[in-house]
C-alpha cells in the first residue's frame, strides 16, 4: 500500500483488450494499465501525479507515461542517467496535452 493507494493486481496475457476499452491512444500506451477512481492511468506515472490528478478531479480520461524511460517509477537503473520524460493528459475526444514534465 505505498502511497496510500491499495492495488489489486490481474495478470493478463494481452492488455490491448483493455486498453482499448479504455481509450488508451496508441501513442501514449505502456505495460501497465491502472484505473485509479475512475481515471486510467497508463505506464510508470509517478505517484506524485496520480494524487494530483485525484485532488483535482479533471475532466480527463487519464495520464500516462509512453514507453519505460529510465529513471520513471519502477524503471530506475543503478548507473544510468534518467531520461526526460512528460506525463500526458488525454480527454474523452483523444486530445492530449503536458499534465507534468520530468527533465533529467
Amino acid at each position: 500500500m505505498e502511497h496510500g493507494f491499495a492495488v489489486e493486481s490481474t495478470d493478463l496475457y494481452d492488455l490491448a483488450p483493455v486498453k482499448a476499452e479504455h481509450h488508451v491512444p496508441l501513442a501514449l500506451q505502456s505495460c501497465h494499465t491502472a484505473i485509479v477512481d475512475g481515471y486510467v492511468i497508463e505506464g510508470h506515472v509517478p505517484a506524485a501525479e496520480i494524487e494530483r490528478l485525484l485532488a483535482q478531479r479533471l475532466d480527463i480520461v487519464g495520464i500516462a507515461v509512453a514507453g519505460m524511460p529510465i529513471g520513471s517509477p519502477g524503471m530506475e537503473v543503478q548507473g544510468a542517467a534518467a531520461q526526460p520524460f512528460d506525463v500526458i493528459a488525454w480527454d474523452a475526444q483523444g486530445k492530449a496535452n503536458v499534465f507534468a514534465s520530468y527533465p533529467k
